[in-house]
């Protein structure tokens, strides 16, 4: 274990490891690259649905059941499957990653939506607001805390999971594990390992300390 983990700080801090296409600086970015774009998407998909579910009150059954539905997810399956019908591609990845975000997004949504207190919604429509103004002018900004809470926890996520580029040759920080898998190189699949977690960790912290500040005269948000 001891030249394990010497093994992975020599790794770590070796300066041609952080250089060239095969670095973890290039590969840091292709893994930000896939995060943000896949949760970008699921975003756009997500938060209309979570809003319009939350303001009708209608069909709250999916937002309940979409929660269930993406912790049972086969990520890797789906890719697999994606992959079979499209080919080579970052199409599955970037499919996979979706699929994986939106039922975060939607539920943090629906469940920010309704939090809002209805006599506040009663006194919006009292004042002849319509009901694009109630839901934009009311509803959005009093559940937007919890709102960010299902985008930061979708992006965390697609993080720790966009590792699975590499299972169909692509890059990213899982290049590592899924090479060192290969080569059985221990200390490059923790290597990737390791930065994958950091990466999580620090995006959630920065994500968390944002949202704290954003937020800090109103009641801390619960996923």
């Amino acid at each position: 274990m001891y030249e394990l983990l010497k093994g992975l700080g020599s790794w770590l801090v070796s300066g041609e490891q952080w250089t060239g296409s095969d670095g973890i600086g290039h590969r840091l970015a292709e893994h930000l690259q896939y995060s943000l774009l896949a949760t970008l998407v699921a975003a756009a998909i997500a938060l209309p649905i979570g809003l319009l579910i939350g303001h009708t009150g209608r069909g709250a059954f999916v937002a309940i059941n979409l929660s269930s539905f993406g912790r049972a997810l086969p990520t890797v399956g789906l890719v697999v499957l994606v992959f079979l019908a499209s080919g080579l591609s970052m199409w599955p990845v970037y499919i996979a990653l979706v699929a994986l975000a939106v039922p975060s997004i939607v539920t943090n949504t629906y469940a920010g939506m309704t939090a809002v207190d209805p006599e506040v919604r009663d006194a919006a429509r009292g004042q002849g607001m319509r009901w694009y103004q109630v839901l934009f002018q009311v509803e959005l900004p009093l559940a937007l805390p919890l709102i960010m809470t299902g985008l930061r926890l979708a992006l965390i996520q697609v993080v720790a999971t966009a590792t699975i580029a590499a299972y169909v040759s692509f890059g990213g920080l899982g290049r590592y594990v899924f090479d060192g898998l290969a080569q059985r190189d221990l200390v490059q699949v923790l290597g990737g390992a390791v930065l994958v977690a950091l990466v999580a960790v620090v995006l959630d912290l920065a994500l968390s300390a944002l949202q704290r500040f954003l937020f800090r005269h109103r009641p801390a948000p619960q996923s």
